[in-house]
C-alpha cells in the first residue's frame, strides 16, 4: 500500500513538470523528473513545443495520486511564435485547451507518460484548425 506521503510526492513530481520544466523552461529538469529510458523522449516533445510556444502557461486544476500514477487535468495556453507540426507562427493566442495526462512513477521519477490533449481546440483557436462542411 502506498502512504499519504509517497502519493504527495508523486504528485509534487508532476507539479515540479509543469511548474519548472513546462512552464519555466528549465529544461535540465527533465533528467531529474524522468527515468533515464524516458528523459530523451520528453526531451523530444518538451523542447520544441517550448520553442514554438516559448510564453507556454499549464495550469494545475487537479492531480490525483494513486499508488504509482498520478493523474493530471490541465489546461494550456501560449501563444504560437515559432514553427508547429509544420506551421509556420501564426502570432495567435491559444487559451485553456484541456489536457489530461497519465503518469507512471517509479523511485521518485516518471517512468511512462500517457497524454490526451485537444489539439482540434489548439489548432482551431490558432487559425489552422481543419475546416468542415456539412455533410448532403
Amino acid at each position: 500500500m502506498t502512504s499519504r506521503a509517497e502519493l504527495a510526492a508523486n504528485k509534487a513530481v508532476v507539479q515540479r513538470l509543469v511548474d519548472d520544466v513546462l512552464n519555466g523552461g528549465d529544461l535540465d529538469l527533465i533528467d531529474d523528473l524522468y527515468t533515464p529510458d524516458q528523459a530523451p523522449a520528453a526531451r523530444e516533445w518538451i523542447a520544441p513545443f517550448r520553442s514554438s510556444f516559448p510564453d507556454v502557461h499549464m495550469d494545475t486544476i487537479e492531480l490525483i495520486a494513486e499508488g504509482d500514477i498520478v493523474i493530471g487535468r490541465f489546461t494550456c495556453t501560449a501563444t504560437h511564435t515559432g514553427t508547429w507540426l509544420g506551421h509556420p507562427p501564426t502570432g495567435r493566442r491559444f487559451v485553456a485547451v484541456d489536457e489530461v495526462n497519465r503518469y507512471r512513477l517509479r523511485a521518485g521519477q516518471i517512468a511512462e507518460t500517457w497524454s490526451l490533449e485537444d489539439n482540434l481546440d489548439r489548432l482551431t483557436q490558432l487559425g489552422l484548425g481543419p475546416t468542415s462542411t456539412p455533410a448532403d
